[in-house]
């Protein structure tokens, strides 16, 4: 049997640039590379940004107003849930030591303004290829689970398991990031979509569907519910 699929989940891009121009031509580019791109112009913006959801990388312009990009790095490398988000650095300053200073700072690369966009967009793919492959690989596989963006098929224990384009997207996403939890907006923001209004309790109806497919015969359930903060996926 088939397994039933809505749209690839794209990998998630911030860019914090104040320079509206520049920042709608990044928006327009990552796009057109089949990211989903979110713009933000202030340093203090991108912090609270951060704080409610997790991209896969981040591009961080260096002089921002309301925080600086450089203590923002800083910052994110000090905290538990960002300490491992990708981030290139965006600068006018092409100077050595500025550039071992950024990178002393947590940045994974640095790229000097004024940039071509092609190459730009050729840094994006080769850090997720290299730090986040989850989110280009064709095929996801945790445990005796398997799921292929490609044909859209999903097996478990070399079983295929029928499953509707939510409950496909949903397991999708929790594939990603084997044992994370994520409450129930985070689910609801990263596969339903920002601006699409779904109550909470849709995220339970379409796990308990998910679990009812996947758990197959007596196979253990691999999705784990916390109580009070949400569900992940576990390796069994």
């Amino acid at each position: 049997m088939t397994a039933l699929a809505g749209p690839t989940l794209a990998p998630r891009i911030v860019v914090v640039e104040d320079e509206d121009a520049l920042a709608l031509l990044l928006k327009y580019n990552l796009e057109s590379e089949g990211y989903l791109a979110e713009t933000v112009l202030r340093g203090d913006e991108a912090e609270l940004l951060l704080r409610e959801r997790i991209p896969d990388l981040l591009i961080l312009d260096w002089m921002l107003p309301g925080l600086s990009g450089i203590e923002l790095c800083r910052r994110l490398r000090a905290r538990e849930e960002t300490r491992q988000l990708p981030i290139i650095m965006l600068t006018a300053r092409g100077e050595e030591s500025e550039r071992i200073r950024g990178l002393a700072t947590g940045a994974d690369d640095y790229v000097v303004k004024p940039f071509s966009t092609a190459e730009l967009m050729a840094r994006v793919k080769a850090m997720l290829r290299r730090v986040r492959p989850e989110t280009i690989a064709t095929v996801l596989k945790v445990g005796d689970i398997e799921l292929d963006r490609e044909t859209h098929r999903v097996h478990r224990g070399g079983r295929e398991v029928r499953l509707g384009p939510t409950e496909f997207r949903l397991l999708e996403f929790l594939l990603r990031s084997p044992g994370r939890v994520f409450s129930r907006s985070q689910l609801l923001d990263g596969v339903w979509g920002e601006n699409i209004y779904v109550d909470d309790r849709t995220v339970d109806v379409h796990i308990g569907r998910l679990r009812k497919a996947i758990n197959i015969g007596r196979s253990r359930d691999p999705i784990r519910t916390v109580r009070g903060a949400g569900y992940s996926l576990e390796v069994v």
